[in-house]
């Protein structure tokens, strides 16, 4: 290959030796412009002797004859984060929800990276990064996420040869270590004892808004999702084999009525069918019967497509936001004197306590839930058997005492 050394900006050209400090460099061919069908040239500078010019173009060359040469670009981070995440959100599945997220993570390492080219970006910069917004107090799950999105951006970017390395290749998270006490500490998630749901259902029914007893009847009975529950359409309902089918999920960030979309469910596993007791079924058929009455009133004014959930006061027919149903059992934990931090999540976790309780294997309750691997529905798996295992060993030592 074709190529030159010489000192770059030299002015001693007529001297024998070189005084003014001047640094060397090299110039050398990599190849033919496909556009132009003119010669390529790479250079470097800044080499205190020859050799070590002559030494960085040996390696230049070595790397074009071995198809190894990357020509690594000027992009800045800041705007290939844009480039990636069109690509993210065309080649996957991606839910509206998700790309919030990813940009979110991106947000956090703006401050660190954003005019900074990526072949600039070290190792040790981006762990930098890392260790500093933890120092800042973000939680291990949040940093897991802002590491994920960086790493898929960095390897993209050395997927499409832009760079040479992968500045996240080796990088790590600090995790806090906790003490014996914080341990000790942790709480299992909140949920309702079985009488407490029984209150809390009872309350519903009593002095429930329009829609409230099914809604926490289906979420208590089921364990899905709120946005599960709101996504909810008639024919997703098999009254003859007392299923529900869960194929879709609700999505509202703004919670204005008008502006839902309905998206695919949070994982593959959480498209399922469910098997319903007799009550949910009959309560459903009930609903039905009093929405086809609504709907035969207000005719073209109705909004139909099929939702279980539909408005009926204004915008009729369009489903319910998610903030309705927060709302709703916000008032009837206070109407029944129940815990009010609970949340309409917190009906999952208990649909999850009161199956273990009944001898239902984590397997099947991970299956029901749309899980295939959670460690919250562990956690209280875990702490209710635990329970279960207590109250054994109890029962057994007052049956010996009752034999002295």
């Amino acid at each position: 290959m074709k190529g030159h050394f010489y000192r770059r900006g030299c002015k001693c050209k007529k001297k024998k030796k070189c005084t003014c400090g001047s640094r060397w460099a090299f110039l050398v061919d990599i190849g033919i412009d496909p556009l132009t069908g003119k010669r390529k040239q790479k250079g470097k500078g800044g080499f205190k002797t020859k050799q070590e010019a002559e030494s960085a173009a040996a390696a230049l060359i070595y790397e074009v004859e071995q198809g190894l040469y990357v020509e690594e670009t000027n992009q800045t981070f800041s705007d290939f984060s844009k480039e990636w995440l069109t690509i993210y959100k065309d080649s996957k599945d991606v839910k509206p929800g998700t790309i919030r997220v990813r940009l979110h993570e991106i947000d956090k390492l703006m401050p660190y990276f954003a005019q900074l080219k990526l072949k600039d970006i070290t190792r040790k910069s981006y762990q930098d990064a890392l260790n500093d917004l933890k120092e800042q107090g973000y939680s291990d799950s949040t940093m897991d996420g802002i590491h994920r999105t960086g790493r898929m951006i960095f390897r993209k970017a050395l997927e499409l040869e832009l760079i040479k390395k992968d500045p996240t290749e080796f990088a790590y998270l600090k995790k806090a270590k906790k003490t014996i006490e914080q341990l000790e500490e942790e709480e299992v998630p909140k949920y309702l004892e079985k009488e407490e749901l029984a209150l809390f259902l009872k309350t519903a029914k009593n002095h429930g808004l329009e829609h409230d007893y099914l809604m926490f009847l289906i979420l208590s009975y089921t364990g899905i999702r709120v946005g599960e529950l709101v996504a909810l359409k008639w024919k997703d309902i098999d009254f003859i084999n007392h299923t529900i089918s869960i194929t879709k999920t609700y999505y509202n960030p703004s919670n204005n009525t008008l502006e839902y979309m309905l998206v695919t469910p949070k994982t593959k596993r959480s498209r399922r069918k469910i098997i319903v007791d007799e009550d949910v079924i009959k309560t459903l058929l009930e609903h039905k019967e009093a929405q086809e009455k609504v709907i035969e009133q207000l005719g073209d004014a109705y909004y139909n497509k099929d939702f279980i959930f539909a408005k009926m006061e204004r915008q009729y027919g369009y489903p319910i936001v998610i903030k309705t149903v927060q709302n709703r059992m916000a008032r009837l934990l206070r109407l029944s004197g129940l815990n009010p931090e609970l949340t309409p999540h917190s009906l999952r976790h208990t649909h999850t306590s009161l199956l273990a309780e009944a001898g239902v294997a984590l397997e099947q309750i991970m299956d029901r839930l749309g899980h295939s691997d959670d460690q919250i529905t562990k956690d209280v798996y875990l702490h209710v058997t635990q329970e279960m295992k207590k109250e054994a060993s109890q029962k057994f030592a007052q049956l010996m005492r009752s034999l002295d």
